[in-house]
């Protein structure tokens, strides 16, 4: 998978009989590497992942968007010329930084935690990406949602339904009730959109795509499916908007 990793990046010696373990020599390289080696086209999560707080990176697996959905996203991104992103629930920055690393496009993740908002912030400082990467501390339905070209969701809202040893943590608020809610103010967030917005998402967000939305990409290939829709038409008309 790494054999023709550019050799700017300090790694010929993975093809002169190196017995250093393959993951092992992956985690050694830098920021500037890793977003090298992102952009050529190379998955190396646990590379990422090491900029991250030890205890968020034990979590990356679960919670936060594999590097090669973000590759996908950023390349359907950038195929249908979207240029605002936000994220809702971005987490640990992950989906929003490394998305940046591989488009033009600008990102605002919308996170709960504190203590999430922080490290997002860190990491994209640290990938040199916070001229086009911003997180904001809030929660839908409670802080404004700016207009965006497309709205990302990884089922943010799933760990309300999750039992307490697979919860983040217990500094906010997790219900089944809340899991409703948030649901429904998403989708009210859809209803409301202007018609061309794009809609991306990971595993879902639990609940139903408004009517007026057109599926344009799914990749199926992924450990969960991606999906793309774009808003076409108001609900309850019958046009559709015109190039």
């Amino acid at each position: 998978m790494f054999d023709d990793l550019p050799s700017s990046l300090g790694l010929e010696a993975w093809s002169t009989g190196d017995p250093t373990p393959l993951f092992d020599r992956a985690i050694r390289l830098t920021p500037e590497q890793v977003a090298q080696a992102l952009r050529s086209g190379h998955l190396l999560d646990r590379a990422f992942d090491r900029f991250l707080p030890l205890d968020l990176q034990a979590l990356s697996s679960m919670y936060w968007t594999p590097l090669q959905v973000v590759q996908r996203a950023a390349r359907w991104l950038s195929d249908l010329d979207v240029r605002t992103v936000v994220d809702v629930g971005s987490g640990s920055g992950k989906f929003c930084v490394a998305a940046a690393l591989t488009s033009d496009c600008r990102f605002l993740g919308l996170e709960q935690r504190p203590r999430l908002v922080a490290a997002a912030r860190a990491l994209a400082e640290l990938f040199a990406v916070e001229d086009r990467v911003e997180f904001v501390e809030g929660t839908l339905g409670e802080t404004d949602v700016p207009p965006a070209d497309a709205y990302y969701f990884f089922n943010p809202f799933g760990e309300n339904l999750y039992g307490a040893g697979d919860n983040i943590d217990e500094d906010v608020e997790l219900s089944d009730e809340r899991y409703g809610r948030d649901v429904a103010i998403a989708e009210d967030l859809l209803r409301r959109v202007p018609a061309g917005t794009f809609l991306l998402t990971y595993n879902g967000f639990g609940g139903r795509v408004p009517e007026g939305y057109q599926e344009v990409r799914v990749d199926r290939e992924m450990p969960s499916v991606l999906r793309m829709w774009q808003k076409v038409r108001e609900p309850g008309t019958a046009g559709v908007i015109r190039e």
